[in-house]
């Protein structure tokens, strides 16, 4: 849906990797290598998106980085935007409503680095959850986003990864 409004893949590549996950930072060589594109290509996108200021560009040691620009009056809404299009929003409402006593949730893996694998991978933390639900969950959540997702549930999470929902705080509005 949103590569009928954003129809450069590229640009939508470099929005996800970006706005998924804040701490997401990247340079033009790495970004080519990790996207397979070639470096003309991402430094056109780059640009554009720097001169438009949803990234910021930063010089450090002769090597130049781009983030997201926080400050930008659009950050919240795109990055609301790239989490809707990834099906981040769907898969926490889908799994609160029914799973059992989550205490936190957790985005692992790829999406975390804002490389749009197709598999999402998500850590649910709580006490007697509901697996059964939770394997008919998951094709379910495949179906509506179009994206695999693999869930693994444990008692104590690491804290790694970005933290999705906690309690009863969602935490990506």
């Amino acid at each position: 849906m949103l590569e009928n409004i954003i129809t450069s893949k590229t640009r939508l590549r470099l929005l996800v990797k970006f706005f998924i996950n804040v701490a997401n930072e990247g340079y033009l060589r790495g970004l080519a290598n990790e996207m397979h594109e070639s470096t003309n290509a991402i430094r056109k996108e780059l640009n554009n998106l720097t001169e438009a200021g949803y990234l910021i560009r930063t010089d450090e040691h002769q090597k130049i980085t781009y983030k997201a620009n926080q400050t930008h009056p659009f950050f919240k809404l795109l990055q609301q935007i790239i989490r809707k299009y990834v099906g981040l929003d769907t898969i926490i409402e889908m799994v609160i409503e029914k799973i059992g006593s989550i205490g936190r949730v957790y985005l692992v893996g790829d999406y975390v680095k804002g490389i749009d694998s197709g598999t999402i991978e998500i850590v649910l933390e709580g006490n007697d959850l509901n697996t059964d639900y939770l394997t008919q969950l998951s094709e379910k959540i495949e179906k509506e986003i179009q994206r695999g997702v693999v869930f693994t549930i444990t008692n104590k999470h690491d804290n790694s990864g970005l933290l999705l929902y906690e309690h009863e705080t969602l935490l990506l509005n």
